[in-house]
């Protein structure tokens, strides 16, 4: 059990994973892809500031963390993917770390409905033209379920990990 105060490390067993050809976009989460504008890491440490929001439920991002994210996007390894909305007003995204064709997501955000979905697609769509091939969305929630999410075993997990920070590294750009 952690201790108040110390940063934990989970490694789940078995691990929510998205298959990069396994996405489920509905036709309305299409049609709302089509009403914002995606940027990837423009805007990091506001997608950071919303993710680390402490009036979320299950808030776990504290300062630290959040240096911690920042410092690793300074050095190229963490990014976010970011929804605007009218306005030019961020209103959904995620953030995450980058390592090859791997990608570890963190954690996400909206303001407005579908924005944090609608930044799963541009992420899976950006990981395709990459080549990308292991999306960890860590924990397997029904909320991630219904958008394709299923569960690996620890030892499959670590085989498609080995792999996949192999590849080239991801370009993250919007399509």
């Amino acid at each position: 059990m952690p201790v108040a105060g110390t940063v934990a490390w989970w490694s789940p067993d078995p691990r929510g994973v998205i298959p990069l050809d396994g996405l489920i976009v509905s036709r309305s989460l299409r049609q709302a892809c089509r009403r914002y504008e995606i940027r990837f890491s423009t805007a990091f440490g506001e997608v950071m500031a919303a993710c680390a929001d402490p009036g979320r439920p299950g808030a776990w991002i504290d300062r630290q963390v959040r240096h911690a994210y920042q410092r690793l996007h300074e050095l190229g390894w963490a990014h976010s993917v970011e929804v605007w909305g009218p306005g030019n007003r961020l209103v959904g995204g995620l953030y995450g770390v980058a390592i090859g064709g791997f990608f570890a997501g963190e954690s996400m955000f909206h303001h407005q409905r579908d924005a944090s979905k609608v930044a799963l697609v541009a992420l899976v769509e950006a990981m395709r033209a990459s080549e990308a091939c292991l999306l960890d969305v860590q924990w397997l929630t029904p909320h991630l379920a219904s958008l394709g999410a299923v569960a690996v075993s620890r030892a499959r997990y670590h085989e498609v990990l080995k792999a996949a920070v192999q590849l080239p590294q991801m370009q993250l750009v919007a399509s």
